[in-house]
C-alpha cells in the first residue's frame, strides 16, 4: 500500500495460539467461535504481524513478533511457529541490517520478542543498525510488572537493547518522523503507542493491541488480558469514529485471516469494511 511518502508491507513474523477466552473476555464462546475457531485446548490461530514502512531514507519495523527465544514447553503452550519474519523482509529486499528503525508498541513477548536475539549464547539486538522506540511510561511500568502481565514482560527481550544503546524513549503523542505518528493508549498496557502512517488523504493505523483483530472492532468485544476494559472500550470508541471520519485504514496486528479493514459506518454504528491484503 502506496500511503504518502511511504510504502507499507505487511509483515508476518510468525504464527502462534492463545486461549479464545482471554482474547474476548467476557464475549460467549458461541459468538467469537464464528469468526475465530479453537482448537481442542480452546486455543485460537493468531498472527504475529509486523508493518514494514520504507520511505524518506528510512526502514522501518513496527512490532517485531514473538521471537524465537522459547524453551520448548513454553513454544508447545503457545503453539509458536518457526520465524518468517526475516525470510519474508528479505521479499522486499530488506535484510535485518538494513532496518533503520524498529517502533514497539509495548514490550509484551508477542509485540517485542523478536527484537533480540541469541547468538554464540549472548542476547544482542536482532536489528543490529537499528534504533529501536518505546514509551518511557512502557519501560518503566515492563521494569516492575504487576502479578497479572509478569508473564508477559520479559527482560531479555528488551534489557539487551538497553544494554546496547540502542533503545530510545518516546513520551506522550507525538510525530516521530515526517507522517508517522504515535497515539498512546493507556488502557491494555500502560504506555501502549499505536503508529499511523499518513497520507494526504487517508492513513493507516497499526492497532496494536487496542484492536488486535477485526473480530474486535465491536466496542463490547474487548480482551481479558485488557487491564482497563472500560477504558479500552472508550479510547477504541474514540479511535474508530476518526477512523471512519478519516477515511483510515486499520491494520491488525493479530488477525490471522486478514492484514487491514476499512470501516463501515452507519446508523448502526461502526463497522469492519472488506477484507484488505498489502502483499
Amino acid at each position: 500500500m502506496k500511503i504518502g511518502q511511504y510504502d507499507v508491507y505487511a509483515i508476518e513474523c510468525e504464527r502462534f495460539a492463545l486461549d479464545g477466552g482471554a482474547m474476548f473476555g467476557t464475549v460467549p464462546k458461541v459468538l467469537w467461535e464464528k469468526t475465530n475457531p479453537a482448537d481442542e485446548k480452546n486455543r485460537i490461530e493468531m498472527s504475529a504481524r509486523a508493518m514494514l514502512v520504507i520511505g524518506n531514507d528510512r526502514k522501518i519495523l513496527i512490532d517485531t513478533g514473538t521471537g524465537q527465544k522459547w524453551e520448548p514447553k513454553y513454544r508447545e503452550m503457545y503453539k509458536i511457529s518457526d520465524s518468517f519474519l526475516e525470510s519474508n523482509l528479505r521479499k522486499f529486499g530488506v535484510a535485518a541490517e538494513d532496518i533503520t528503525d524498529v517502533i514497539l508498541t509495548h514490550l509484551h513477548f508477542d509485540h517485542a520478542g523478536g527484537a533480540t536475539k541469541l547468538i554464540d549464547g549472548k542476547l544482542v539486538p536482532a536489528f543490529p543498525n537499528a534504533t529501536y522506540y518505546v514509551q518511557e511510561e512502557n519501560y518503566k511500568w515492563a521494569q516492575q510488572p504487576n502479578a497479572r502481565e509478569k508473564a508477559s514482560y520479559l527482560k531479555e527481550n528488551f534489557i539487551p537493547l538497553v544494554e546496547s544503546g540502542k533503545l530510545k524513549f518516546t513520551d506522550g503523542e507525538t510525530e516521530l518522523f515526517s507522517n508517522v505518528h504515535l497515539h498512546v493508549s493507556n488502557a491494555h498496557t500502560h504506555g501502549q503507542q499505536l503508529v499511523r502512517i499518513a497520507g494526504d488523504k487517508s492513513s493507516v493505523l497499526y492497532c496494536g493491541d487496542l484492536i488486535p483483530t477485526a473480530s474486535h472492532i465491536p466496542i463490547p468485544f474487548v480482551m481479558g488480558y485488557d487491564l482497563f476494559p472500560l477504558h479500552l472500550m472508550e479510547e477504541k470508541r474514540k479511535i474508530l469514529e476518526r477512523a471512519a471520519d478519516e477515511d483510515w485504514t486499520l491494520f491488525f496486528e493479530h488477525d490471522p485471516y486478514q492484514d487491514a479493514s476499512l470501516l463501515v459506518k452507519s446508523e448502526k454504528g461502526i463497522a469492519k469494511g472488506e477484507k484488505i491484503f498489502f502483499n
